[in-house]
C-alpha cells in the first residue's frame, strides 16, 4: 500500500505534463476529446479524415477539447504536405483507414495504460519527473511508450509549464512545421521514420519494456581515494572526450 501511494505521487508530480486528468482516483480524458478519438477510431466513415489537411483540423479539435491553442498554422501545413503529397496515395490511404482509427483506439487505452502503470511500478521506476541532479531509473512498457508518442504525434501534450520544469518540447507540431522551409529534406525522412514506427506498433502490438537510467556523478569525493570535478570544472574543462561508441 506505501509503495502504492508513492507511486501515486509520482502520478500528481507529472500530471500537469500529460493531456489526462486524475479525477476520483482515476484518470480520464476530457469528456469532449474522448468523444473525438472514438470517432477517429471508427475510421474515415466515421471521422471524415481522409487527407492530411483534414487532419490537422482534427488535430485542432482535439487540442482546444484539451484546452490548447490550435495546431500552428505552419505545423498544420506540414500534416497536409506530408500525408498529402509527401506520401503516395495508397500509403495515405492505409494511414487513414488503418493507421490512423488503431492510432485513437490506443489514446482511448492510455488512461488505462498509466493505471495499470503505476498500479504495477515499484516508486524506483514509475514515470516521473527527476529534478536536477536527481539520479533515477524508469521503466516502461513498450506499449504505453507507444500510446505517449502517439500523444506527441497528435500534438496533445501539454506546453505551459514545460520550461519551469527543464522539459524541453515533445509535441512533433515542430518537426511537421520544418516539412515547410529549406530543411525539407532532412526533416522528411525523420518523419518517415517516425510514421513507420506507428505502422509497426499499430500493426502488432509490442508486448516488452523500455529503461531509461540517470546517473549522476556526485558532487564531492566518492571515497578516500576518488574525487571528482565540481561543476565549475567541468564547464571550464577544454579536455576532448574519448572516442565514445
Amino acid at each position: 500500500a506505501a509503495m502504492e501511494m508513492e507511486a501515486r505521487g509520482d502520478l500528481r508530480s507529472i500530471l500537469p505534463q500529460l493531456p489526462v486528468v486524475l479525477r476520483g482516483g482515476a484518470l480520464f480524458w476530457p469528456a469532449a476529446a474522448q468523444e473525438q478519438l472514438r470517432a477517429l477510431s471508427l475510421g474515415p466513415d466515421v471521422s471524415r479524415v481522409t487527407s492530411g489537411d483534414v487532419l490537422a483540423d482534427a488535430l485542432s479539435d482535439l487540442r482546444q477539447a484539451l484546452a490548447l491553442r490550435a495546431l500552428p498554422a505552419r505545423a498544420a501545413e506540414g500534416y497536409a504536405l506530408f500525408f498529402d503529397d509527401l506520401l503516395s496515395r495508397a500509403h495515405a490511404r492505409d494511414w487513414f483507414s488503418d493507421v490512423l482509427p488503431r492510432l485513437a483506439r490506443l489514446l482511448l487505452r492510455l488512461p488505462a495504460l498509466l493505471e495499470g502503470h503505476y498500479a504495477g511500478a515499484r516508486a524506483a521506476t514509475g514515470l516521473r519527473l527527476l529534478g536536477s541532479q536527481d539520479a533515477g531509473f524508469v521503466l516502461l512498457g513498450q506499449e504505453l511508450a507507444a500510446a505517449l508518442l502517439a500523444c506527441a504525434l497528435f500534438c496533445l501534450f501539454p506546453t505551459a509549464g514545460r520550461g519551469e520544469a527543464r522539459l524541453p518540447a515533445i509535441n512533433f507540431d515542430a518537426l511537421f512545421s520544418a516539412l515547410t522551409n529549406n530543411a525539407r529534406q532532412s526533416q522528411e525522412h525523420k518523419v518517415r521514420c517516425i510514421a513507420h514506427y506507428f505502422e509497426r506498433v499499430t500493426a502488432s502490438t509490442p508486448a516488452g519494456f523500455v529503461s531509461f537510467e540517470r546517473k549522476v556523478l556526485p558532487r564531492g569525493s566518492l571515497s578516500g581515494d576518488v574525487t571528482y570535478p565540481d561543476s565549475d570544472a567541468w564547464m571550464k574543462s577544454s579536455v576532448p572526450l574519448c572516442p565514445f561508441r
